[in-house]
This record gives C-alpha cells, structure tokens and sequence, in this order.
C-alpha cells in the first residue's frame, strides 16, 4: 500500500485529494488540524503518532520530525541500502507529502499582535518535509499549493501516476515556497533588529501577476510583491477602473507616488509624469488650478502621461483631466461626480492610494547583472537638510518656497537635473543630460515652446555645479535665485558667479541624484 502524508494551514480542497487517494489505494498519514478535519470529512486516516510510536509534543511543536517519517520520504526507491535500511527499521515509503505552511505572513499583518504570536508561527517541521520530499522528488510527489490538486488528479486519472515532469516542476515550486517563507521570516527579524545590511540577504518575492509584457513586447514579464508594507504604494491601491496595468504603467506610477509623496500634506499639488520623470507640477488654490498649471508647462509630453494629485479628486479637476488623454490617475480618493466623470475614459486606469504612512519602507534593489545594488531609499527630509546662504543677496519668503519647491520636484528628476519653478509651477525641465549646462538649456526651450517665460524663476539642480557655466547660463535666462547641494572645489567660482549675476544661492548640503 502507497502512503501520503497531509499536514495543513490552509485545508480547504485538501480533502478533495485524500478521497481521491484513497480510492487510489494510499493510506493517509496526518497530524493535529489536518488528521481531525480529514476524519470529520469521513476519509480513512491515520495518526502520525499511532506510525512514529511517539506523540505530538511542545504544543504540537513537534509532531512529524521523526526518522520514521523523514526516512520513508528520503529513502530512494532504487537504492538498494536504503531500501535495506527502512527494512530493518521497519519504515514504510511515503510518496505523497501534501504539506502548506504556518500563516507567518498573516500574523505579522495583524494589529497588536506580541512577538510570542509571531514566533508561533514560525513552522519548522513544515518546511523539512517539504524539503525532504522535493529532495527526493524523483520518487516522491510534493504538494505545496491547493490549487495544483485538480490537475494533479486529472493526470493521475488519465495516466495513472505523476510523470516525472510534473514531479520535477511541484519539486521547484516546492523549494520556491520555503525559500519565500524563509525569506519573509529574516526580513521580519533583520528589520526588528535593526540591521539593513546583512552579510546573507533573501528577498521575498510574491508573484501578484502576470504581465502582458516588459517595457517592449518582445520581454515577458511579472509584477511581484517584495514584502507586505503597508505604506502607501502602488501596489497597496486600489485599480478602481480601467484595464490591467502595464510594466511602464507600473514604473511611471511609481515615480508620480514618489513626487506626490513629497507634498502629501501640502496645498493642492498636482504633478504628470511622462517616462518616468515630470513634465509638469504645480500648487494651486484649487486642485484644478494645479492641475491646468502642470499640463501648461508641457502640454505635448502631458499627453498620455501620468497625473498624480495630493487632495481627494473633485468634480472640477476630473473634467479638466478627460479634455485630455492620460494613462493613469492617482489620488488619495474620489468624490462619486468625479470618479463617474473619469470612468466616461475606459482605456483610463484610476488609482485610489491606501495605506498607513506616506513613508517608504524597507530597502530599494536594484538588478545588475550578475548582482543587486541595495540601498536606502532617498527620503531624507529638508529638517535634516542644512539650507545656507552663500550669497551676498538672500531669497525673498516667496522665491524661498519656489526653491523648496523646486528641490522636491529636482530629487525626482533623472540626472542631471534642472527645474525652473515659478509662483508655484513647473516652468521647465531638463532631465537626464550628460552635462548640466545641457540641462538647463533644454528647461529654458520646453518653457519657451510653450510660451512661459523663465525671468523670474529659481532653479534647482539635484548636484553641485562643478563649474560657474550653469550659474552664468541661469542669470542670462533670468533665474533670480538658485538652490543646490554645494560641495564642489570650485563652489567659491559659482558662488562669485551668483554674486555677479545678483542671484541669491542656497546650498542644502544634500545631493539628490536620480540615475
């Protein structure tokens, strides 16, 4: 007689499979729950301890970590010293462990809940036979997922046993399981711990989704879940309308969240991204107000961007934002007019951001080949930014809330980075240049195209000036004050410059590159 052992959290379906071995001809081996749920169900099954001769102890701590059961399931099949072995010790071959785990990443969820809770949930006998069986897959089948059930009994019915492939494929699926699990537990402790960097690192890795494709067609790719935080992200939103978000779809939101981020509690903000950066951004008395401002500073790049708003979507703002075609809406929340005045666009996909803190936690990753660059996010706030004058001439209160301005939108644009900011809006724009100068040139020709006239702004640059050309070009573009991080050798010569010019100069002590 075949053997399968059942041990679960999750039992629903699970029964599906016992009856079906059963008439198959296995015994059933369980433990605790499981053994007591398959029993109400009327499916012949026998206890774990009534086969190891021993009892479940420490609170249930212990019940299948015995050689009676390892044994039977590492033993392979044709190896005759192993097969010697279980014969001297009278051990029996298990061929099915269906086996899910304790609820570790639920309990961490819950509010309240004391680390004693947490540690409970920590399975150890679980995880080693599903090791031991994906080990030993060749022969033995692992079952670590309730929905493969159906179609594992559907082959059997049709083949009469598992082909090696499936096994193979359950064995993979297996080792992904604990390595998950795993990897949740030591992100749990490095974080309670305190420690950011350790030596061994697992990143827990959630499949949330398929995608139709990468940033091209040609690229498949997947959304994942990394740990379950519970700020305030993209992935945390609710998709209250529209089709399936796309790869771009994800990074462009992710970088508007990012920029919204910065003015959460601030004034109606309201910001459009395009290809990841900004194209336009902007306060206003109202939020429609801030909105039309940032589609005014580049109205041709806005067109099938990204809008992110800092204040609960109105009626107004959403019939400004249909006279225009965008990708997506971001917003805390929506009045009843205005979601249905928005869901008039069906190819609109419209956010509703959730969480509990606008703060961004854990670590940022990211992949080169062969490795993964780790890091902090860059969320310093300007309290622990030292800002200093270093010119003669000081901003005015109005031209210091545009630098402040400006210097948030700035750390969100790719390097190297220009922003005009003027009365509150996004003037122009130079991202991603090999030299700054470049930069700032191309920030003066979007804010001309468009009929906006730079005399007058402030300027941030994420990086200091390693030269005085940027300054030089500033004042011949009528920028009236400046702010940047400082810390090049030659800060005196732009400083000197600034004077010169008349233009007042804020260093923040803080670079803020975007690469």
């Amino acid at each position: 007689m075949k053997r399968a052992l059942f041990s679960l959290y999750y039992k629903e379906g699970c029964d599906t499979l016992a009856k079906f071995l059963v008439e198959q001809g296995y015994e059933i081996l369980s433990t605790g729950g499981t053994y007591r749920y398959l029993k109400e169900k009327n499916i012949p099954v026998t206890e774990v301890s009534s086969i190891t001769g021993f009892p479940e102890i420490l609170d249930g701590r212990v019940k299948t970590l015995h050689p009676i059961i390892h044994g039977g399931i590492l033993a392979m099949r044709d190896n005759p010293s192993h097969q010697a072995q279980l014969q001297s010790h009278h051990i029996l071959p298990i061929d099915f462990v269906v086996v899910n785990l304790y609820p570790f990443e639920e309990t961490i969820q819950k509010e309240g809940v004391s680390l004693q809770e947490i540690i409970e949930q920590i399975d150890i006998g679980g995880v080693a036979l599903i090791r031991a069986a994906a080990k030993n897959y060749h022969d033995v089948c692992i079952i670590v997922d309730n929905e493969d059930i159906p179609s594992l009994i559907e082959e059997i019915q049709k083949t009469g046993s598992l082909s090696l492939e499936t096994r193979s494929i359950l064995a993979a699926k297996a080792f992904s399981h604990t390595a998950y699990y795993d990897s949740m537990i030591s992100t749990y402790f490095q974080r309670m711990v305190g420690m950011k960097f350790p030596k061994e690192m697992g990143i827990p890795l959630y499949k949330v989704s398929s995608l139709r494709y990468g940033e091209n067609p040609h690229q498949e790719a997947a959304l994942y879940r990394s740990y379950r935080d519970t700020s305030i992200s993209t992935l945390n939103a609710d998709i209250l309308w529209g089709k399936e978000m796309s790869y771009n779809n994800y990074l462009d939101a992710d970088g508007c969240l990012d920029i919204v981020r910065e003015f959460a509690s601030d004034e109606p903000f309201a910001v459009i991204i395009k290809h990841t950066n900004p194209c336009g951004a902007s306060y206003g008395r109202t939020l429609r107000e801030a909105f039309e401002k940032a589609r005014a500073t580049d109205p041709v790049s806005a067109f099938g961007g990204i809008i992110g708003v800092n204040k609960t979507m109105d009626e107004e703002t959403a019939q400004a934002i249909v006279e225009t075609f965008f990708e997506i809406v971001i917003a805390p929340d929506y009045t009843e007019k205005a979601l249905a005045i928005l869901q008039s666009k069906k190819n609109l996909r419209i956010l509703k951001l959730k969480g509990t803190t606008w703060e961004k936690q854990g670590l940022s990753y990211r992949r080169i080949e062969g490795g993964m660059l780790v890091q902090e996010w860059d969320q310093i706030g300007m309290s622990k930014e030292k800002w200093e004058v270093v010119t003669l001439k000081k901003p005015t209160s109005e031209q210091e809330k545009d630098l402040r301005f400006a210097w948030k939108i700035a750390k969100h644009v790719k390097s190297n980075a220009i922003v005009y900011v003027k009365d509150g809006q996004v003037i122009g724009v130079g991202a991603g240049q090999m030299s700054r100068v470049d930069s700032a040139r191309i920030a003066l020709e979007k804010a001309s195209a468009v009929g906006l006239d730079v005399r007058g702004s402030v300027m941030a640059s994420d990086a200091f000036f390693p030269f005085r050309d940027t300054v030089d070009t500033a004042a011949r573009d009528g920028i009236v004050a400046i702010v940047q991080p400082g810390g090049s050798v030659r800060d005196q010569e732009s400083i000197d410059a600034a004077n010169e010019h008349g233009i007042a100069m804020v260093f923040t002590g803080v670079r803020h590159f975007k690469h």
